[in-house]
């Protein structure tokens, strides 16, 4: 079963993933969490933000 991280985490990871300062590989490294959680975390934001058509956490 996956680690389940918290919600304010998840936030922070993908607020410093946004600031392209590094690349996603690193900041994944950085935080301890793999590329492929990272990117699932990003495109979810996107969703919530509107940026990306999807359903958002609430529908």
């Amino acid at each position: 079963m996956p680690k389940q991280y918290p919600e304010e985490f998840r936030r922070d990871v993908t607020a410093v993933a946004r600031r392209h300062e590094a690349p996603l590989s690193q900041v994944a490294h950085d935080f301890g969490v793999s590329e492929g959680y990272l990117c699932r975390w990003m495109r979810q934001v996107d969703v919530e933000e509107g940026v990306r058509e999807s359903l958002t956490l609430v529908e």
